[in-house]
């Protein structure tokens, strides 16, 4: 993979991270119920479940993409048309702070926490539709697949430990001041508005010859 395309899948992967969907709210209920040391453990096994998609998706997608520039195609528009879909929905989502239900006073053991991660992230049809449809495009179908494979999951696990720490501190300490509806407003078109310019930034990539 070359550090220019790197560095746009890096800047698709700070969107994908940030965007406040499963793996943000559970991280943000870990940091409630367990405080930074203890919930900041739900992270690893969010980080586990996208390398284990990356995996899935990495041990058959890119022989099917490289052998059709139709396919190509597809799932390239698919990608970005995802991606701009994501981006208006947020913007339009009510502006209603971001909490998870608190589930209980028990407080679960790290490995719970690293299991209920992977759980989530490892099901999670954003995650799989992410890497089906945006993923591809990154790639040197002319390279071998598998680096490029671990450099995109040693990627989005970076990503996702920085991201998802912010998120577990925010809970912890200062959750409240996210209540105002105005916060959330603001969020919500900062989120969005990532997920249309890495849309913006898919369609320009290109197949290679």
């Amino acid at each position: 993979m070359e550090f220019s395309v790197w560095l746009a899948f890096f800047a698709a992967s700070w969107a994908i991270s940030l965007s406040p969907g499963a793996g943000a709210v559970a991280a943000m209920s870990a940091g409630l119920s367990h405080g930074f040391r203890r919930g900041y453990f739900m992270t690893f096994g969010l980080i586990l479940g996208i390398l284990t998609q990356v995996v899935l998706v990495g041990a058959g997608l890119g022989a099917l993409i490289a052998a059709s520039s139709l396919g190509f195609a597809l799932v390239k528009w698919a990608g970005v048309a995802y991606l701009v879909w994501l981006g208006v929905q947020q913007w339009r989502a009510p502006a209603k702070p971001m909490v998870a239900a608190d589930d209980g006073a028990v407080l679960a053991t790290r490995r719970q926490l690293v299991l209920r991660g992977w759980g989530i992230n490892a099901v999670n049809p954003k995650g799989t539709v992410f890497l089906l449809a945006v993923v591809p495009q990154f790639l040197d179908l002319h390279a071998a697949l598998a680096p490029q494979y671990l450099v995109i999951g040693c990627t989005l696990a970076f990503t996702d430990l920085v991201v998802m720490a912010g998120y577990t501190v925010l809970a912890a300490r200062v959750l409240a001041a996210l209540k105002s509806e105005h916060h959330i407003k603001v969020l919500n078109r900062v989120f969005g508005s990532l997920f249309v310019a890495a849309g913006a930034l898919l369609a320009t990539f290109k197949r290679a010859a």
